[in-house]
């Protein structure tokens, strides 16, 4: 069974960290605060609407009473659970590092048609390009309904989990479009990891004056090998990432589970005495 995600700091999440050690440069920490890049980030409707999810009206409201129970927290957990699972496989079955069927096969080059091409083109990042975007997609598809419907899990709690799940809703709808363009940009890191390796390899040859051999280059120790796994790295990275506002979601409501299960307790207590 997946263990529980690791709690991530906005600046310090394993996709940051993956990213970061697949280059040289030095990049400065941001001098911004959160609260300003999310100022930036969310127009003024967004704004409105998040306001009022953090400040809902008192008049007329009706407020939820407490009706968590362990069973429908656990459920939440074991679904996350299997999803991160699912999709956890996928990314490490790839049909050629793990022999074997798989959702999404890894890209392996060809010996014969590399041959018949022009030396300085032999390497081509596109399929694996388009085999990143296939596991985000998937990921996406079966991430969204789940963070759905954790949220609607909370509307129906103490009023503190339903606020939370009304941020959420408001985070995850003005947020999206921010979301996807900059893990957009994460395929395209990896293309220029993808030539700074072959370029390395290629230097190696020349070097050594060692004849390329393309049937090589997913053997371990290959330099395409290794930029494959950096991938995978990568690809389990950005799971745990975008499963992190699901996390937070259920962890909420093992906290209010928690504090009933208490004060079940000290009433029990209260009442033998």
């Amino acid at each position: 069974m997946t263990q529980g995600l690791a709690r991530t700091h906005i600046n310090g999440s394993g996709l940051v960290r993956a990213l970061g050690g697949l280059t040289s440069a030095d990049v400065p920490a941001s001098k911004q605060s959160f609260a300003d890049r999310l100022g930036q980030w969310l127009g003024f409707a967004d704004a409105l609407t998040l306001y009022s999810a953090l400040n809902p009206g008192s008049s007329g409201d009706v407020v939820p009473s407490p009706v968590t129970t362990s069973r429908e927290a656990a459920a939440l957990r074991q679904a996350m659970a299997r999803a991160r699972d699912a999709l956890a496989d996928s990314i490490i079955n790839d049909g050629v590092f793990k022999p074997g069927p798989a959702r999404i096969e890894l890209p392996t080059p060809d010996p014969a048609a590399a041959e018949k091409v022009a030396e300085d083109k032999a390497a081509d990042f596109a399929p694996y390009h388009r085999y990143y975007l296939a596991h985000q997609r998937d990921m996406a598809v079966r991430i969204a309904p789940l963070r759905a419907t954790v949220r609607t899990a909370l509307q129906g709690q103490a009023s503190a989990l339903a606020r939370l799940a009304a941020l959420d809703a408001v985070m995850d709808q003005a947020l999206a479009a921010r979301e996807r363009d900059l893990l957009a940009t994460v395929p395209a890191l990896l293309g220029r990891r993808f030539e700074q390796r072959y370029d390395a390899h290629r230097a190696t040859l020349a070097e050594t004056q060692t004849a390329d051999d393309v049937a090589r280059w997913m053997q371990p120790g290959g330099w395409l090998a290794d930029f494959c796994r950096e991938m995978q790295s990568v690809l389990l990275a950005e799971l745990d990432l975008r499963l992190q506002p699901i996390a937070g979601l259920i962890s909420a409501l093992d906290g209010e589970v928690a504090s009933e299960v208490a004060n079940e307790a000290a009433n029990e207590v209260t009442r033998k005495q």
